[in-house]
């Protein structure tokens, strides 16, 4: 494994606040990520805005929907800057590129700029989400991925994989090591909105699902270790 880019919730950026950045949780986020940077591994990170507005979310509530999901796209570029200065207080390079026009907030991405700036050890942090309405991050996620020729995409959530319901409602539920696309759809799992599966199925991207919230799970993603669900074809 070489590149991967990493899938975040803007919730989990809550920690235990429930509420906006909690900036314990943004550290121990970084120094996981730095500890797999300096091993040698290109890093893209998407993270969503769903702690700040969620666009969807709006609509439900009267707000149009493509200026929710701008409000939401803006949502995500204030989390990329929250990781980017947490980030420069640890030491670890990296860079923020907006898919629409933001200078100076950001640089306006490019898959040929990101791929640049991963080869030279640059975290690269991909905020706006796809720059249109109506596409989530996790769409947002799939693209880029694709885009920058990523080995693996990671989405880091607070549950440890893909289970047959949810865990924290059915006590039952039972948990899949590995599982296909097709079955994905088939048994309707909410691991991705189905765009962005549709999008690593077509492309042969793989999706490993696993708990980010405990330290320490990232590197052992990269070593190698079993610790949550991979999706493959």
């Amino acid at each position: 494994m070489k590149r991967i880019l990493l899938k975040l919730s803007g919730e989990s950026l809550q920690g235990k606040q429930g509420f906006g950045i909690d900036t314990e949780q943004l550290r121990k986020y970084t120094e996981q990520i730095k500890q797999i940077a300096q091993e040698g591994i290109q890093v893209a990170i998407v993270i969503g805005g769903g702690n700040i507005f969620r666009g969807l979310s709006g609509a439900q509530k009267g707000y149009d929907r493509v200026k929710g999901d701008q409000m939401g796209m803006l949502a995500t570029v204030i989390n990329s800057l929250a990781l980017k200065s947490a980030f420069d207080t640890i030491g670890q390079p990296s860079r923020v590129l907006t898919s629409i026009r933001m200078q100076p907030i950001g640089e306006f991405y490019s898959h040929d700029k990101a791929i640049r700036l991963l080869e030279e050890g640059v975290v690269v942090i991909l905020a706006g989400g796809t720059g249109s309405p109506f596409f989530t991050t996790d769409t947002a996620s799939a693209l880029r991925a694709i885009e920058v020729q990523a080995d693996l995409m990671l989405k880091g959530t607070r549950v440890d994989g893909i289970y047959t319901a949810d865990p924290e409602k059915d006590p039952t539920a039972t948990k899949f090591e590995s599982i296909t696309y097709d079955e994905v759809l088939q048994r309707g799992l909410k691991v991705m909105d189905l765009t962005a599966i549709t999008m690593c199925r077509e492309n042969n991207m793989p999706i490993y699902v696993f708990d980010m919230d405990t330290e320490g799970n990232l590197l052992r993603v990269i070593h190698g270790e079993n610790i949550g669900t991979l999706v493959k074809p």
